[in-house]
Parts: structure tokens; C-alpha cells; sequence
């Protein structure tokens, strides 16, 4: 039977295996792998068409829909790079991706290129822009920028792609920016479907599973629902929520089997009542860009008893890292688990020597899943991805590995636990805290709805912890003072919030769902020095 190595295989060997199965769904439309499979074969003849070179760029900028996959799948099998775009970026955001990676041709939507139009002179580079539907009243587009419909691009002549192999690159993942300006991580066709296959493995996705596609597609995370069910010939849903009930209804309404999000939504989850249907059919539940509360995670397993929990930690730069099997919750809860097929995980100190059990460093991946870099950085590039220390003398071609910036710990058995981001962890009183540890403890009190820890300047301990918080309920009516009772019987005094500002929820997020803490931790100092 034939095998994957590239990214739109993955779509093309489950249409050869099972053309009538469903592929994918959004709203009360699906398609099958047979029709998904012409579809992508349509885009790229169009693509190319359109005179798109080998690894040249298509930007991606709509919400979750069939042309946002179709387009996802049909670039790479022209030979070129998808670059998708956050849809809750504004269009100052997507005109600097574009310009930043030189994105030739741009697929959005006629309301967003609405949006986009006063922006797109910046985009020097920009040469088509593909529409689902052609505007009643087209914008001025710059010159030598022509404007094409999606369907007449469907509707091009077959042509042959761009010769390509496994390691030349394909997508570019920009990065949320919450510390400065968004960096684009360049992704091969290894990377992406050695990563769907190490995932479809330990989740055991087979062609009976329902995944729910509730993350952005420009997370790694997100587009990983696609690529690991197609990969198991799948069907993914494709679902753009507006409150989180809304995801509820839609993996009861879908017989989902499968679901993976981010701790801030499971902790909104974990407080509304699940329609008892779900419990019938979901048969995992994963967690990914940040470590799952215990509380919420106690929750959960209270909703869907059956469904096993899968904790995972992973980086862009590097796709997926770990994860702790569902055998192992009840055991280690706080773990991130061990390396995830095909990648080993080491923990290092800054000379480049192990660590022992017990001691904390860095979180080091090796492996297929290490990406290629990011564009046109060449010194962020260097900061993260390195050589890799202690190789035989006798390999004379260097490897590089991706150097985290996380802080992690090993046990004796060889399981890890995430201590911090080191640009994240507080110094107080002569103590390292992360702010992890202190959210942990504040979760489990049941007294906040969602909470985030940081670090401020403090004239004698060095920083003070700041918490912002929400009540159970969203609303900014926090019981400070029970809360700080709780805090006192459950942390240590050097742990201890100096100060507990309520907030009415959801806290702030940045583009990829997680709680903006750089955010909210600049805006605290803001209103701090306005008083």
C-alpha cells in the first residue's frame, strides 16, 4: 500500500484506500477523501496556473472552512508553501506576515480582503488574490495584483506540480508575537507528516474517529487535527465557536471521538454541564500549549469518565515533544510525560551536559519533527535551534536540535515535569517560582475562573507575585480574601500573591487561544503607574 512522505499524500493514499469515507465537515456540508482529493488536485492546477514557482508563498488568511484546507493541501502539491494566517489577526498583522515571507498569492474571503485592501500596497510581492466568492463591488487591488475566484481556479487545466522531497520546506507558522514581532517557523514535509504519523500512533486515531478541528488552523496543534486524521483516514469537523458551549454541542451533534485544546478553553468545559451523548462516543481528550490544571483536569475526567486523557507538551519549532499516557494521570498528573515516537527529549544544563534526575534544565527535542528554522532570522534561528552537543567525533554532518527555553525536571523513571518558560519564571525572596506552580494552587481552590501569575519589580524581593483573576462564574467578583486564605494554608510564604487584581472573564488571548499573561502583565504595570 502506498506510503505518505508528503504532506497532500496524506489526503491522496486515504482516497486511494477509502475514496467514499468522509473526509471532512463544516456545518451540515461534508466531503469525501475522493472529493477532497480532486479538490486539492483542482487548487494546485489553478495555483500553477497562475504562474506559482516551486517554494513560493501562498498566504492563507479565512476562518475555518473547506477553501482554508483545500487551499492548505493544494499549495503544497504545486511544490509551494502554505503560509496560514490567524483569522482574528487584523490586517496591519497579515500585511506584515505577507511582506515578511513575500506571500505571491493571497486566498481570503470578500469581507477580509475588504479589510485587507488598504494594506495590500505593502505587499510587494503579492502578485493574485484568490476569493471564495467575487465582491459585488471589488476593491482596488495595486497595480500589477490581479483578483481571481475560487471556482474559476478550481476550474484550471490539470497540470503537473514542482518535483519536491520530504525536506524541503512547505508551511511557515508564524508565531502569536506576544514578545515582540511574529516569527515565522519553517516547516518541512518531514516535520508535518512524521508529525501526524508519531501522533495518529499513541492516540491510536484509526478511520472510525471524529476529530474536532476547534484550534486555529495557523496553531501547529490545530492543523494537526487535520493532518493526523487524514493520515488515519479520519474525518475532521471543522468548527468556528463563538462560546464554548458551542464546541459542546458540536461533539455531541458529530459523535466526535476526539478532542484537543488548550487548558484556558478546557477550564471553560470543565464548568458547563456536558450533554451525557458525548459521553457515549469521546474516546480521548488531549491538551496542548500549556500544562492542564489538575483541578480541571480532576473536572473533566468527571464529565467524560470513559474518554482517556492524554497531557501533552509540545513547541511550533518543533511540532509535538511529549506526552503522558492516560495509564500514567492517576500516578504523575503533573507530568508532561516522555518523548513521543520518533523524537527523543533531553534535559540539558546550559554547558550542554545532562542533567541528573531531579534537577531542572532545558528541554532539548532531536528528531524529525525539528523544523527548519525561522524565516529570515538568522539570529533568532541561532538562539533556538543548535547544534547538538556530545555527537560521535566520527559524523562529520552537524545536527541541530530545537533548545526549548523551557525548564523541565526528570524523575528517576525517566517522566518530566514542566517547571516554567525561563523568560516566565519569578525570582522572589531569592526563590525561582513559575507561575504555573502558583495558577495550580489558585485552580484548585475552586474561588477562580481563570487566573494568571507574573512577576513585578519589587524594591526588596527582588520581583512580587501579581495574580489577575476571574470569579467562577466570568464576572470580576472575586472573593479576594478568601482566596488569600486559601493561598496561605496551600503555598509556602515566599510563593504567596502580593496582590490579587479581579478581572471579569475570559481573561485576554493571544491568536493561538492561550491567556495573554505578557499582556495582562503590561497592561497591570500601566494602570500601576497611571495611579
Amino acid at each position: 500500500m502506498p506510503e505518505s512522505h508528503l504532506l497532500h499524500e496524506l489526503i491522496a493514499v486515504s482516497s486511494d484506500r477509502a475514496g467514499a469515507s468522509l473526509a471532512l465537515t463544516h456545518g451540515q456540508a461534508s466531503l469525501s477523501y475522493e472529493g477532497l482529493q480532486q479538490a486539492v488536485t483542482a487548487c494546485a492546477a489553478g495555483l500553477l496556473g497562475l504562474g506559482l514557482q516551486r517554494a513560493e508563498r501562498v498566504g492563507i488568511y479565512l476562518e475555518k472552512r473547506f477553501e482554508t484546507v483545500i487551499a492548505s493541501f493544494g499549495a503544497p502539491a504545486t511544490g509551494a508553501v502554505f503560509v496560514p494566517m490567524n483569522p482574528l489577526l487584523k490586517p496591519e498583522q497579515v500585511a506584515f506576515i505577507a511582506q515578511d515571507c513575500d506571500v505571491r498569492v493571497l486566498v481570503t474571503s470578500p469581507e477580509r480582503l475588504a479589510l485587507l485592501a488598504p494594506v495590500l500596497a505593502e505587499c510587494k510581492a503579492l502578485r493574485h488574490v484568490v476569493v471564495t466568492e467575487m465582491p459585488a463591488q471589488p476593491p482596488a487591488l495595486p497595480a500589477g495584483v490581479g483578483l481571481v475566484r475560487w471556482a474559476e481556479l478550481l476550474a484550471a487545466a490539470p497540470r503537473a506540480g514542482h518535483r519536491v522531497v520530504d525536506t524541503d520546506m512547505v508551511a511557515i507558522l508564524y508565531t502569536s508575537g506576544s514578545t515582540g514581532r511574529p516569527k515565522g517557523v519553517v516547516l518541512s514535509h518531514r516535520n508535518m507528516v512524521a508529525g501526524a504519523k508519531s501522533v495518529a500512533s499513541y492516540l491510536q486515531n484509526h478511520a472510525g474517529d471524529t476529530l474536532l478541528a476547534a484550534l486555529p488552523l495557523s496553531f501547529d496543534a490545530g492543523f494537526s487535527q487535520l493532518t493526523t486524521a487524514f493520515h488515519a483516514g479520519a474525518r475532521a469537523v471543522l468548527l468556528n465557536y463563538l462560546m464554548p458551549r458551542d464546541v459542546l454541542k458540536a461533539m455531541a451533534r458529530e459523535r466526535v471521538t476526539g478532542l484537543t485544546a488548550v487548558p484556558p478553553l478546557y477550564i471553560q468545559l470543565a464548568g458547563l454541564e456536558w450533554p451525557a451523548a458525548i459521553g457515549e462516543h469521546l474516546r480521548y481528550f488531549a491538551n496542548t500549549g500549556g500544562h492542564m490544571p489538575r483541578e480541571t483536569l480532576g473536572l473533566l475526567r468527571q464529565r467524560v469518565p470513559a474518554a482517556r486523557p492524554f497531557l501533552m507538551y509540545g513547541l511550533t519549532e518543533a511540532f509535538r515533544s511529549t506526552y503522558l499516557p492516560p495509564d500514567e494521570v492517576d500516578r504523575r498528573p503533573d507530568s508532561i510525560g516522555k518523548a513521543i515516537p520518533n523524537a527523543e527529549i533531553l534535559v540539558l544544563r546550559d554547558d550542554g551536559s545532562e542533567c541528573a534526575a531531579g534537577e531542572p534544565g532545558e528541554l532539548v527535542h532531536r528528531g524529525a519533527l525539528v523544523g527548519m528554522g525561522y524565516w529570515n532570522d538568522g539570529e533568532k534561528t541561532a538562539e533556538r535551534y543548535k547544534l547538538l552537543p556530545g555527537r560521535d567525533s566520527g559524523l562529520q554532518l552537524p545536527e541541530y536540535a530545537v533548545f526549548s527555553g523551557d525548564t523541565v525536571r526528570r524523575d528517576d523513571e525517566g517522566f518530566l515535569y514542566f517547571i516554567g518558560r525561563r523568560d516566565e519564571m519569578m525570582k522572589t525572596s531569592g526563590y525561582r517560582v513559575s507561575p504555573t506552580e502558583v495558577e495550580e494552587v489558585l485552580y484548585a481552590t475552586r474561588l477562580v475562573g481563570e487566573c494568571v501569575a507574573f512577576g513585578v519589580d519589587h524594591p526588596t524581593l527582588g520581583q512580587a507575585i501579581q495574580v489577575i483573576a476571574s470569579a467562577p462564574d466570568g464576572s470580576a467578583a472575586v472573593d479576594v480574601d478568601a482566596l488569600l486564605a486559601q493561598c496561605r494554608i496551600h503555598m509556602p510564604a515566599y510563593m504567596l500573591p502580593a496582590g490579587i487584581e479581579p478581572m471579569a472573564g475570559p481573561l485576554p488571548r493571544n491568536p493561538n487561544g492561550k491567556i495573554d499573561r505578557k499582556l495582562l502583565s503590561a497592561g497591570w504595570v500601566e494602570r500601576q503607574q497611571q495611579a
